[in-house]
């Protein structure tokens, strides 16, 4: 299959991994894990069939997340995990490599966004780009990112929390929290051991994340039954947990995002602050979808308008995707 023309921008994230090809929209979303042969490093598996393998393999078979708070933690997992997916997205080469927009977070150091770098190119990418994932984000969620006017976009991904201020296709002033969704999984996880002395794992974690997580308190409290192991005794136990425990739970992480934004605010030159006052601030990332987050954001910021983007959990590909008609923007700015 010949990848002429078949630019792609990839959203390599922390929890899951998804590759946006021109002219045609998002081609691949799976999750960011990968089996490989313990031994060998060999990959066996990706994305969803890895993830159905989590806590389950023989000795042989490791299965990871080779990327923590938004970076490359094992870089020959994600070398392995990268080819698999472009493989599994756009078929193998023939005539010609794409060129590859791939997001980092703003906070990476230069050894960070370089391993980034190598593993696209040995990935079978012509040319990098890599942009910050805050500024793609901005520019999926239809944000006038490249107006004269200040825009903030904040992006709760699985390894990192993005808050920045953009203007004229720039980002004026940013922080990068490495506290974001998997941070919530661990809370979660560490209340209900301390709590009621139950060992639940990380997917368990995550499906009382999302299915009654929140911020604001429902108006009748959500409950949902989970299966543990009882951290004393050893034997499996079932368990009823609140929604009210899991926002108690989730609470020091939605501290530190509020404190990220004023001060990312107090930083930003006055006409700026003051057009992020009148325009809002947008939520992107899988932390957006999280129940009276808007709200409470809202009420704590003096009621700046607080929003969900339309497809949270899409922006930072759908930006990459738009932006790779628009590669003479990145070239100036960033090299391979």
């Amino acid at each position: 299959m010949s990848l002429f023309g078949r630019d792609i921008g990839i959203d390599l994230g922390t929890a899951n991994t998804l590759i946006y090809e021109r002219n045609k929209g998002i081609i691949l979303r799976e999750p960011s894990v990968v089996a490989m042969e313990s031994k060998t490093r060999k990959v066996v598996a990706v994305g969803n069939d890895a993830r159905a393998m989590l806590g389950r393999t023989p000795q042989n078979i490791i299965t990871v997340k080779p990327l923590k708070d938004g970076v490359i933690a094992d870089y020959q997992g994600t070398l392995g995990m990268l080819k698999e997916f472009i493989k599994k997205a756009i078929g193998r080469a023939l005539l010609s490599k794409p060129s590859m927009i791939i997001c980092v977070p703003a906070g990476v150091t230069k050894v960070e966004r370089k391993a980034v770098i190598e593993a696209g190119l040995e990935a079978g990418a012509k040319e990098i780009f890599d942009p910050e994932e805050s500024l793609m984000a901005a520019v999926g969620a239809g944000l006038p990112v490249f107006e004269p006017t200040g825009n903030m976009i904040i992006d709760i991904g699985g390894g990192t929390t993005e808050v920045a201020v953009i203007s004229m296709g720039n980002i004026v002033n940013s922080r990068t929290l490495r506290s974001a969704g998997d941070t919530f999984d661990e809370l979660i996880t560490q209340y209900i051991k301390k709590k009621y002395r139950v060992i639940i794992g990380a997917r368990t974690a995550e499906d009382l994340k999302i299915n009654i997580g929140n911020v604001v308190p429902f108006d009748e409290p959500k409950t949902m039954v989970i299966r543990g192991r009882n951290a004393d005794q050893g034997l499996p136990v079932n368990l009823t947990v609140s929604s009210d425990e899991i926002a108690e739970a989730m609470h020091p992480v939605i501290i530190e995002i509020l404190e990220a934004i004023r001060a990312t605010l107090e930083l930003t030159p006055p006409e700026l602050a003051a057009d992020v006052m009148a325009n809002g601030i947008v939520l992107s990332g899988g932390g957006a979808l999280i129940s009276g987050l808007d709200r409470y954001l809202s009420e704590k910021t003096g009621n700046i308008p607080v929003r969900v983007a339309d497809k949270p959990l899409e922006c930072v590909a759908l930006g990459a995707g738009r932006m790779l008609d628009k590669l003479d923007f990145f070239k100036g700015i960033t090299k391979v």
